[in-house]
């Protein structure tokens, strides 16, 4: 999955343009409304999604394995943000607390070992009131079920490129053990005029 990633980027290319996505501005409205001051990005790639959350006034934290996204980041949005090159795998990489944690479309590429321990590390990073709010995509999107089956509901839909597809059981399943405190559905546009059904999983810790 690093592969197919790392060659999709090019240093001037920004591959879903430069504006952010309708759930990372769901999530920067909510956690306006919270009071979040300081938030995490698991994923950040190069940017789009942070700059919502800092033209809100928060201080953003951002997670990013692929060094050609940090630089676009850097040189095309203009973001100076703390980016921690690495997978997310590899978490913790600070030993700070965020009242606010947002990833985007990440976690439906991971199998299912690697989901849990995301939700577990990102709960562990917040402090106690704080929201996480993941991103994932929904079994009605039109590609589900497209590719190899590697397991129930989780597909190859490309060579290297692996989609867990979500729905209220499975998000119950699994973000339930970890303050699950509501979802919705939401329409993401997509590049050619469309748009696929994502759903924005919000948690809090008690």
């Amino acid at each position: 999955m690093t592969e197919f990633w790392e060659t999709a980027f090019t240093e001037k290319q920004l591959m879903w343009g430069s504006e952010p996505t309708s759930s990372a501005i769901f999530a920067s409205d909510h956690f306006a409304r919270m009071g979040v001051k300081d938030v995490l990005i698991p994923g950040v790639g190069y940017g789009r999604n942070a700059k919502v959350f800092v033209d809100h006034g928060m201080s953003v934290t951002g997670i990013e394995i692929s060094d050609k996204a940090i630089a676009l980041a850097r040189s095309q949005l203009g973001l100076h943000i703390p980016i921690h090159q690495g997978s997310v795998a590899n978490m913790p990489y600070d030993s700070r607390q965020y009242d606010g944690i947002f990833c985007y479309g990440l976690i439906y590429l991971l199998d299912a070992e690697g989901r849990a321990k995301l939700i577990r590390d990102c709960y562990r990073q917040l402090t106690p009131g704080g929201q996480m709010i993941f991103t994932v995509i929904s079994k009605a999107a039109p590609m589900y079920g497209q590719g190899a089956r590697l397991d129930d509901d989780w597909y190859e839909r490309l060579p290297g490129l692996t989609m867990f597809f979500y729905d209220a059981a499975s998000i119950e399943r699994e973000f339930g053990p970890h303050g699950l405190f509501e979802f919705s559905e939401i329409d993401e546009p997509t590049p050619g005029g469309g748009s696929l059904p994502f759903i924005n999983v919000v948690c809090e810790k008690c």
